[in-house]
């Protein structure tokens, strides 16, 4: 199978990516967002729908094996320990997004790729360029499907099947016909719809479970001559023709090799949607600014691009904490109250009557200039008014975690030590090893569990 298509050219890049070919700053970023995504993996212990996942998928897989499922502390198949992890990984809202294809990649990259690579006795260094592979094709992928796909369908849904798949087909070595079999077999099982938060389902940490495991197993049916569309992204029937109005093949190849949309990817600082950070960190910029306490305001518009508002409009009334993460009233009103919307601030004071009282003076409107620039750039403008008449200005260009206000590896020790004590997954004697052993992952000759 020859590269005559945008489609190919990409699956022959995630076939042939050697670490030789990636510049050490995206490898050392790689190894950050692994370190995000663990914690976010381990805070996912104890939550009602990854547990309920996990009894599912252990029922039927074997009681150990050589993958880890990190919630557990045992291991499994790597189909099992794919799908419980990137469930669990899902859950807390605390896991990286990139802002140009809306897509949260570790949780459907990390999670198949250490379960194969433990399950295959691959090295660290075969793990960081099989997640490098995994990121660059499920980024771009988001980035054709655009912003018409994401109204509707949750990318990191849809484009992580053809993450994983990469991702885990480089670690199986397969040659670039063979990826690009593995890219249409997962591109034809892409799957997850928004209409989950309308009834505050369950269905978020399905959606990348279901992501990870189709993935894997797509990789690996192509390693046994399994055969998928050729062009299941850009065909008269693939993924646009079906789930996009604005679909551009160019983005799938645009910059291969050059340009390292891994190294573009945000981590998240709020514990809840992404489309929320912006804003929240443009109200706490005004409060700190003129020294406002929460009751002097008396309402907040917060100015937002359309995917905010198709996200986050029809949560109107959360009545979980789960579904609060997706409240931009809620959201603002933690934040404004206890200077950072947490994993603590959600279980403790999502419904509080305070909490409650404030998001109900928080609205969304619709702004021209934060709209043109998403989503590669999440722009954060809110009009604050006080009780005393006055109507406060506020606007911050990078939200916290973006590339350019990114976190120091310092700063992301600390997120995962408090990912990790949220229901008591990991000791933090536990974690200080798991951090030193992630620093140094290009250099474990075999992949071997994290916890230990």
């Amino acid at each position: 199978m020859s590269a005559t298509h945008p489609g190919q050219t990409l699956a022959t890049f995630a076939a042939t990516l050697r670490l030789a070919d990636v510049p050490a700053p995206v490898l050392r970023r790689t190894e950050d967002l692994m370190l995000d995504w663990a914690g976010s993996t381990l805070a996912g212990k104890g939550s009602r729908p990854v547990e309920s996942i996990a009894r599912f998928w252990q029922s039927q897989g074997p009681a150990s094996g050589p993958s880890e499922v990190l919630i557990h502390r045992c291991g499994s198949s790597p189909l099992v320990a794919a799908a419980i992890n990137a469930a669990a990984s899902h859950v807390a809202e605390q896991d990286d997004v990139h802002n140009g294809s809306v897509f949260h990649p570790a949780a459907v990259v990390f999670a198949p790729a250490l379960a194969m690579a433990q399950s295959l006795g691959r090295s660290g260094a075969d793990l960081l360029a099989a997640s490098v592979a995994g990121y660059e094709v499920g980024i771009r992928v988001g980035e054709f499907l655009g912003r018409s796909h994401y109204r509707i369908f949750h990318t990191t849904g849809t484009a992580g099947s053809l993450a994983a798949a990469a991702a885990v087909g480089h670690l199986l070595r397969l040659t670039p016909e063979q990826m690009g079999h593995a890219l249409g077999s997962a591109g034809t099982q892409a799957a997850g719809l928004w209409e989950f938060l309308r009834t505050a389902a369950d269905s978020k940490q399905l959606h990348t479970a279901h992501a990870a495991h189709t993935g894997l197993a797509a990789a690996c049916l192509a390693a046994d001559g399994f055969t998928g569309a050729q062009r299941i992204l850009d065909g008269a029937q693939g993924l646009a023709a079906g789930m996009s109005s604005d679909s551009d093949p160019a983005r799938l190849t645009d910059g291969l090799g050059t340009r390292w949309a891994t190294a573009e990817t945000s981590f998240k600082y709020h514990a809840s949607c992404r489309h929320t950070h912006p804003a929240a960190d443009a109200l706490l910029a005004v409060m700190n600014a003129h020294g406002l306490r929460p009751e002097q305001i008396t309402r907040v518009q917060t100015l937002v691009h359309q995917g905010a508002i198709d996200v986050l409009g029809p949560v109107v009334d959360p009545q979980t904490v789960h579904q609060s993460k997706f409240s931009m009233g809620t959201v603002l009103a933690l934040a404004a109250l206890h200077g950072y919307a947490g994993l603590g601030e959600f279980d403790a004071h999502y419904n509080d009557p305070a909490t409650v009282d404030f998001c109900q003076r928080v609205s969304m409107t619709l702004d021209a200039e934060v709209d043109r620039a998403y989503p590669a750039r999440w722009i954060g403008k809110v009009r604050v008014h006080t009780g005393d008449g006055r109507v406060l200005d506020g606007r911050v260009d990078e939200p916290k975690g973006d590339p350019g206000n990114t976190l120091s590896r310092a700063e992301l020790e600390g997120k995962a030590l408090r990912l990790a004590a949220y229901r008591d997954a990991a000791s933090p004697a536990e974690m200080q090893a798991l951090i030193q052993r992630i620093w140094g992952m290009a250099d474990w000759p075999v992949v071997q569990r994290l916890l230990g």
